[in-house]
């Protein structure tokens, strides 16, 4: 069964990457007109749920700044709410930190690397007890920006994390999915 709802995932992220590229979501940056520092800020974030023996409740809002035309960083954060039914004692937070810098290949595709730094409350099997730990991450990867208004649209993103371990990483896989909101 986990084959099919990978070919339903499939379908929906091939049928959002074909939507037609278009310039009109990138902003226009002029050389020639003074640097305005709101002018080239943008916030959104993720924003995640997912309920049943697995609750997490996922918020991370993003600010960031456009560069140039191509180019743009920025600073967020991030705060989890967690509570695995199967084990006892596995329920809690988990809250961090991450900046990031995003490159526009084309109008709507971005290359994309982040430094995440989160703070969980990770297992150890030598004490057989949780307790809190810091998992450092750093993703490579690319994206799909997907328009709406003359400044929004949402972000999907696939990242690959060069420093997972099995051991100790915040993460269950080295490979990461994100869908989120700028504005």
């Amino acid at each position: 069964m986990w084959w099919w709802k990978n070919k339903i995932f499939f379908l929906i992220f091939l049928g959002i990457t074909a939507l037609p590229l278009s310039s009109f979501a990138q902003r226009e940056i002029d050389p020639e007109v003074p640097f305005v520092l709101k002018d080239r800020m943008y916030y959104g974030g993720n924003l995640g749920l997912q309920f049943g023996t697995v609750t997490l409740i996922d918020i991370s809002p993003l600010a960031g700044i456009m560069v140039n035309e191509k180019a743009s960083t920025g600073l967020g954060l991030t705060y989890q709410y967690y509570d695995d039914s199967r084990f006892q004692g596995a329920a809690g937070s988990s809250y961090g930190a991450r900046a990031f810098a995003r490159y526009n290949i084309l109008p709507n595709i971005f290359a994309y690397s982040e430094l995440e730094s989160i703070n969980w409350n990770a297992y150890s099997y030598a004490k057989d007890s949780f307790e809190r730990t810091w998992s450092e991450s750093l993703f490579l990867g690319a994206g799909y920006f997907a328009p709406f208004g003359s400044r929004g649209g949402a972000n999907f993103t696939f990242l690959y994390n060069l420093n997972y371990s099995n051991l100790n990483s915040y993460y269950n896989e080295p490979y990461v999915f994100r869908v989120g909101f700028v504005m």
